[in-house]
């Protein structure tokens, strides 16, 4: 099993997920108003066409965040892991995953502090994650916030956000890992996972549906 987003519910998972999805958006409610937020309800789902986005497994959202860390840090991309290295072992990312969200927030927060297999972004724009046991996976994200975090993290990998995730060019790349690449090329994997993010946030904010980590 790998890790998979939805934005509003697929049809042809209606039944399973529907009414766990309505029980979670009284919670999501209660910590928007807690947090000083605008209120949100999301769309009719009968109005909206719910899709799925795979990811490159769960390793590849932590390969993205290590690209986030050592941008916030230093300002550049960091060297292409190592053949058989996690990105989950990079020191800089240990020790933000140990830490809560900034205050004022850093500019990758809701990309790095947010379940990795559970949990909601809201196309609501606030600025900082709202951490609570409450909420699904202990984080709520706002996926304004997370499409511009990711459109950083392509402008830096020189990533055209037109490219297809599932085209021959970005899957060959992603199974053939080669630092001697150039541009985005050299980082397969968190390029395919940059461009299903940006997929998953731009149809969240374009159509007032949630992003779901399952």
């Amino acid at each position: 099993m790998g890790l998979n987003m939805t934005v509003g519910v697929p049809a042809r998972a209606e039944n399973d997920c529907a009414g766990p999805a309505r029980a979670d958006l009284g919670v999501i409610g209660e910590l928007l108003e807690r947090a000083g937020a605008q209120q949100w309800t999301g769309p009719d789902p009968a109005e909206v066409r719910g899709a799925e986005f795979e990811m490159w497994g769960y390793s590849g959202l932590h390969a993205v965040r290590r690209l986030a860390v050592h941008l916030a840090t230093d300002g550049r991309l960091p060297e292409p892991l190592d053949e058989g290295r996690r990105a989950t072992d990079d020191p800089l990312l240990i020790e933000v995953y140990r830490s809560l969200p900034g205050d004022p927030p850093g500019p990758f927060d809701h990309l790095i502090h947010h379940s990795d297999c559970e949990g909601y972004y809201v196309p609501v724009d606030f600025a900082r994650v709202i951490v609570d046991e409450k909420a699904p996976g202990g984080h709520l994200g706002s996926s304004v916030r997370l499409l511009a975090e990711v459109r950083r993290i392509a402008e830096a990998l020189g990533l055209p956000e037109d490219l297809d995730p599932d085209s021959e060019e970005v899957v060959d790349a992603a199974d053939d890992q080669d630092p001697a690449a150039e541009g985005w090329r050299r980082y397969g994997i968190e390029s395919h996972d940059c461009l299903r993010l940006l997929e998953a946030a731009e149809l969240s904010v374009a159509t007032g549906a949630a992003i779901a980590f399952t």
